[in-house]
């Protein structure tokens, strides 16, 4: 059998060799640090024997705890189980259901005796049990078993989860023989793969106990989840576990109540209440959606949240996303909110004849969509069911497209660079289910990858990810603590202009059809402030502060002149307030630091006396102090510059 890998050399082994007689084949340290094998991007047991040559080289490739993502899904996967070992030994009569390796770490899910609960503070002697289990070196041993002999065994073990795993496999997918892997006496029905033994985990914790219904319907039993993490060192579990502290300090949720920027309902669910404060940060950045996209050519409408369902079905929306829409009945008709606002914005293109002069037509709108988003799956401002999105739409022409998107993505950029972003580029590609030709799908794939290559952009291919109805472009942000998030998306669409008969007329007085080019780029202003307001802890620049100063008279009698200051502030157009409460200064100060005001401005005799006032930066401390009309020159002229100092 030959191989081809990564350097490009080609590997020949002998018929049925395994995935560790490759790793052996190209060096004895290799052999020796081995976890599994990739071939042709296929995780693989190294005790497997490889597949057969087709004549065509596979790709091999030796995993080894320097493979990134690869070994740690392995070693997550691999602590899942010996999780569950533990947890089998310490309570007896106890149920296992799934465990998988998840993004930053790995769950198990128990279904306990009744009277047997689980806390956080139970995972210590878990995580000892584990570590004896991890010490054994345990080989994990995979075997092919018979159906029947699976369900002999866990029905003999009255494991009924498995033994339902089981029957759903027989019955959805035909399957005649199941794989099991056992280490040390513990055995799991698992399609793998999975290390070499117990010992390759270095670095593990447990985290936490959750709730998690069996399969996520609330109509089944609910389960005791519990949550861990591994590493392949101390140092990488420290720094993991780092972050996690950093993130929840950071968390949006708590640092939105702290800082009274918004609250949420239960007679509202998903749907943030705006406070003062949060919409003042709202306002700055719709000022800076509307100045940017007023420069760039834009033109703002704003369409209606109802609509007649047959505007969905002409769409596509109705047989994609309905199960994630809302529906009301208006004077018979049966009327949905809308998920999206493209459909909306080609009932105003389509409301005048167009001339290939007129394009590129560029459409921006606040728009205001609804989403059914499980109850489940909520999340603050990140994961709403009201979303108000800083959508575009462009029509143009064929020879426009490439531009155009270049356009898109420089806005993007613009803005990022304004946050201290630097975005990661990702091209997205047809998915499984959609609509439109393989013609048309290779046609716009085709566009934008011409786009970024003539504005030299690096990117990385996300097969099988894009719109139901066309490829796109998305931009992932790194925040202040290394977390990706994903922003901005520009989705190139010939099927809406198809669907809906869009039409313009060319140089030659005939008829043809527009491309369509959707965008957003803070995604929607709901995430991208829960997104900012964790990227800053809460410490906003001063553009984007609620409050931007606070006055802090010493005294009862400094009270006028702190108003007054005040008003001459407020009326540069800035946000200034007064903390006229009869408390010590340094309560003052104290209480202005905790809400995270950029500008704390001491008012006494001496400033009073000389028209100054004393200047406290937030965290910095004191400036010194200055004339009223320098403080306000120089606020304005950071607000106005948008500056992140």
């Amino acid at each position: 059998m030959q191989f081809r890998l990564p350097n490009g050399e080609i590997l020949s082994l002998p018929d049925a060799a395994t995935g560790a007689d490759a790793a052996a084949a190209i060096g004895p340290g290799l052999a020796r640090s081995a976890l599994a094998v990739k071939v042709d991007g296929e995780l693989r047991d190294l005790a497997l024997p490889l597949p057969a040559d087709d004549g065509r080289a596979p790709e091999l490739e030796i995993v080894t705890d320097r493979s990134g993502e690869d070994a740690l899904w392995l070693i997550r996967h691999d602590a899942a189980h010996v999780l569950a070992e533990s947890v089998l030994e310490l309570y007896p009569g106890v149920k296992i259901s799934i465990g998988p390796p998840i993004e930053d770490g790995f769950y198990y899910d128990f279904d306990f005796p009744d009277g047997v609960s689980l806390s956080d503070s139970d995972l210590g002697p878990i995580e000892a049990r584990m570590r004896e289990h991890i010490a054994a070196d345990e080989p994990f041993l995979r075997e092919e078993v018979s159906v029947g002999d699976a369900l002999e065994r866990f029905v003999r073990e009255g494991q009924d989860y498995k033994v339902e795993l089981i029957e759903d496999l027989v019955r959805d997918q035909g399957v005649e023989t199941v794989s099991l892997y056992t280490n040390g006496a513990f055995t799991d029905l698992c399609r793998g793969p999975h290390a070499p033994s117990t010992k390759r985990i270095r670095a593990f914790k447990l985290q936490s106990v959750a709730g998690a219904y069996w399969r996520g319907d609330a109509a089944k039993p609910m389960l005791t989840r519990v949550y861990g993490t591994a590493f392949f060192s101390d140092q990488a579990l420290r720094d993991h576990l780092e972050r996690i502290e950093q993130a929840r300090a950071r968390d949006h949720r708590k640092l939105g109540r702290e800082l009274d920027l918004f609250s949420f309902s239960d007679l509202s669910p998903g749907s943030p209440f705006w406070h003062p404060a949060g919409q003042a940060i709202w306002n700055e950045l719709s000022q800076l959606w509307r100045e940017q996209n007023t420069a760039r050519g834009y033109l703002e409408v704003h369409t209606p949240i109802l609509y007649d369902v047959e505007l969905w079905k002409q769409s596509g929306h109705w047989d994609k996303f309905r199960e994630h829409m809302y529906f009301t009945e208006v004077e018979g008709r049966q009327m949905g909110l809308k998920p999206m606002n493209c459909p909306a914005h080609i009932q105003i293109y389509k409301t005048a004849r167009h001339s290939y002069r007129d394009l590129p037509i560029r459409m921006a709108e606040q728009g205001l969509v609804h989403r059914h988003e499980p109850s489940g799956t909520l999340h603050g401002l990140l994961r709403v069911r009201y979303i108000t999105q800083d959508d575009a739409h462009i029509f143009c022409r064929e020879d426009q497209i490439e531009a155009e998107v270049i356009g898109c993505l420089d806005f993007g950029f613009y803005l990022y660079d304004l946050f201290g972003f630097e975005p990661r580029v990702e091209l997205s590609t047809r998915p499984p289910k959609r609509i439109g030709s393989d013609e048309m799908w290779d046609q716009a794939e085709g566009a934008l990858h011409r786009a970024l290559q003539d504005r030299g952009l690096a990117y990385e291919l996300n097969e099988g990810d894009g719109a139901f109805y066309g490829p796109k472009i998305d931009l992932h942000l790194t925040d202040s603590i290394g977390r990706s998030w994903q922003l901005g998306t520009v989705q190139l669409d010939y099927a809406m202009p198809e669907r809906f008969a869009m039409t313009y007329v060319g140089a030659d007085d005939a008829e043809h059809r527009p491309v369509m080019i959707h965008r957003a780029l803070f995604g929607s202003f709901e995430r991208f402030i829960g997104i900012l307001i964790e990227h800053y802890a809460g410490e906003f620049p001063l553009w984007l502060a609620p409050v931007q100063a606070i006055l802090l008279p010493i005294a009862d009698r400094h009270i006028e002149y702190a108003e007054a200051v005040r008003a001459a502030i407020a009326g540069a157009g800035l946000r200034p307030e007064v903390d006229a409460r009869s408390e010590s200064i340094s309560r003052k100060i104290r209480d202005a630091e905790l809400r995270k005001i950029p500008y704390m401005l001491v008012v006494g005799d001496r400033e009073q006396e000389n028209e100054q006032v004393s200047i406290r930066r937030h965290k910095q401390g004191d400036e010194g102090s200055t004339a009223v009309a320098e403080l306000i020159e120089g606020l304005r002229d950071k607000v106005e510059t948008r500056s992140m100092g």
